[in-house]
């Protein structure tokens, strides 16, 4: 064969784009009450608990139970994503980015979805007649400091007894945490010889998704501040996501632009804790 045979050598190009490892789902948005919102602002009424009356006498009067009546409010943000795809660089590519590009876009608004969520477990709730009153975490009762530890076997049973105390229901309970959480510290701290212990291994290998009657949901997305990942459990109604417009997307030339084409994608949504009683903080320290 010729030496010069290199010449006719040639590189190989695809013809698609691979996008990249990214979260493309939202994983907390399943786990939390789903209400549609109209206008900028969501008002959703509530009534609280009521002791019966026992009666005492024949004939007695009816006693009237004046039921607490609690409204919160969830208030909607705006999220956009646009790129362009000039023509002429279409041209110059072997493969059309348009649908890389639009599932990017989805994606980031999927994430968008946990951070508003996240964000929502301890900020500061409104609701009252007009959204004036505010409600805060409660970090006396329903926060579980790290301890320089990590989510131990004693967090989670924690976490339980605090939602069983405040009479919480005990369907669609959750616990978000990170990777670590799952695979570092409750194998770590779980004897190999307990029943537990399997029931752990099955939770990193992905073959089961609850653990004393949580469902645990892996996120990358919880905060970490000086070394402790701040997770959370929950009981599904007692977080909200209000969704004004859920994800839309166009793909669509731009005259201003000189007719580029334009990756669009947004939606408007927020997120709000409906009661304080069924949220606990779990802090989680990473080495």
């Amino acid at each position: 064969m010729s030496f010069q045979i290199t010449t006719a050598m040639q590189d190989q190009f695809k013809a698609a784009f691979q996008v990249l490892m990214q979260q493309t789902e939202s994983r907390l948005a399943s786990a939390v009450r789903n209400e549609p919102v109209d206008g900028k602002r969501g008002f959703f009424d509530q009534i609280s608990a009521t002791a019966a009356v026992q009666r005492v006498s024949r004939h007695a009067d009816t006693p009237l139970i004046s039921t607490p009546h609690l409204r919160r409010m969830v208030q909607t943000s705006d999220y956009d994503w646009a790129d362009l795809i000039d023509n002429f660089d279409k041209l110059k590519t072997v493969a059309d980015p348009q649908a890389a590009y639009l599932k990017n876009a989805v994606s980031a608004m999927q994430r968008a979805k946990d951070d508003a969520i996240i964000a929502a477990f301890v900020a500061t709730a409104y609701g009252g007649v007009d959204g004036t009153t505010t409600y805060t975490f409660d970090t006396t009762n329903k926060q579980i400091v790290h301890g320089s530890t990590g989510l131990t076997l004693a967090k989670v049973l924690s976490a339980k007894q605090k939602l069983d105390a405040d009479e919480v229901s005990e369907e669609g309970r959750f616990i978000v945490c990170g990777s670590k959480q799952i695979n570092n510290d409750l194998l770590n701290t779980t004897e190999i010889k307990s029943s537990d212990y399997n029931t752990v291994k099955a939770l990193a290998r992905g073959e089961i998704d609850t653990f004393l009657g949580f469902k645990f949901i892996r996120s990358e997305r919880l905060t970490l501040t000086s070394s402790v990942r701040y997770c959370y459990a929950w009981q599904r109604d007692t977080m909200l996501l209000g969704v004004g417009t859920d994800i839309v997307t166009d793909i669509a030339p731009r005259k201003d632009k000189n007719n580029a084409i334009q990756v669009y994608a947004g939606m408007s949504i927020g997120a709000t804790r409906m009661d304080e009683d069924g949220i606990v903080q779990i802090q989680a320290y990473e080495a």
